[in-house]
């Protein structure tokens, strides 16, 4: 497996090696398709204020969640068994072992389609969960377009190649909670916490803990390998909307979540997930030689290339 590199940001935030940060990025988005970030300047206490209201939130008895339920792409309360991932690589398995609270971009200006602007939902009976998910998408949409911006120094383009198409991005967060195996039961055969599957969109932020039932990453010479945890980095990696923006340069790699363990039953783990993509309307034209690789990719709207896939991972 190519190592997945941690790059300090710290160098690119001073000014001080620009140029290296945005060449150790684009090495690592072509050979593995992740990496991890430190120096990113998100605040810890951000996360685990988060992290602390969303685990009160899956704490709470299944009839007041039920008052939030949504289906994939919905705002509020993601129960389990309506979502298997690995559907999206045409792979019929159980459920996916996880409950999810989804938000997202819901700033309106009137001519956008409302299934990518819908309202976030918020549980009142969690008041602190509002102002955590709402500070930290500020947060992390700053930070996606921060990262999209060392990818296009890295590939000698304008800073702005792709952040022009941002404005206005569509982006979601799925908050999951991964329960311990007496609340999910023994999983079943080919049954994970998340399935295998790509990410769809243009840079994918995840916030993660350490866990034996935990993030494991594909390769093409050993198969799944576990996912490096560094303490206080970013787990970043490519979608397939960025990948093929790309020319196929950069990797949208599969991943997954393994199911709770045997050997750590009791184990639960909460993981705060930032999907980015771009402005709905954006036509996604692939780069050709010598950024990209020879490809006959045609032209795709953002938005329809990511409800195809959404589509693709809903169960029912």
């Amino acid at each position: 497996m190519a190592p997945v590199p941690v790059i300090d940001l710290t160098r690119w935030f001073d000014g001080t090696d620009r140029t290296g940060v945005a060449a150790e990025v684009d090495e690592a988005l072509q050979d593995v398709g992740f990496m991890l970030v430190t120096g990113h300047g998100v605040a810890r206490a951000a996360r685990q204020d988060l992290r602390q209201a969303a685990r009160t939130f899956f704490a709470l008895p299944t009839q007041t969640k039920n008052r939030y339920a949504v289906t994939v792409a919905g705002r509020g309360w993601l129960p389990p068994g309506v979502e298997a991932n690995a559907y999206s690589e045409g792979t019929q398995t159980p459920p996916d072992l996880k409950e999810s609270y989804s938000v997202g971009a819901d700033d309106r200006t009137g001519t956008l389609d409302g299934y990518w602007f819908q309202h976030n939902v918020y549980p009142i009976e969690v008041a602190a969960l509002q102002p955590c998910v709402e500070s930290y998408l500020t947060t992390m949409k700053r930070l996606s377009d921060e990262l999209l911006t060392i990818c296009a120094v890295s590939l000698g383009l304008e800073a702005d190649f792709f952040t022009r198409h941002t404005a206005a991005a569509t982006h979601t967060m799925n908050i999951n909670w991964y329960p311990p195996m007496p609340y999910t039961g023994t999983p079943a055969d080919n049954q994970f916490r998340i399935g295998p599957h790509t990410d769809f969109g243009t840079v994918t932020v995840l916030d993660r803990e350490p866990g034996k039932g935990g993030l494991q990453v594909w390769t093409e010479s050993d198969g799944w390998q576990d996912a490096p945890f560094v303490e206080d980095a970013f787990t970043i990696n490519t979608g397939d909307l960025l990948a093929r923006w790309s020319g196929d340069r950069w990797k949208s790699n599969r991943h997954r979540v393994l199911p709770p363990q045997a050997e750590a039953p009791e184990e639960d783990l909460i993981s705060l997930v930032y999907f980015y993509e771009a402005d709905r309307d954006t036509m996604v034209e692939a780069l050709g030689p010598p950024i990209g690789k020879p490809n006959d990719y045609r032209p795709v709207r953002s938005a329809d290339f990511l409800r195809e896939r959404l589509d693709a991972i809903t169960v029912g």
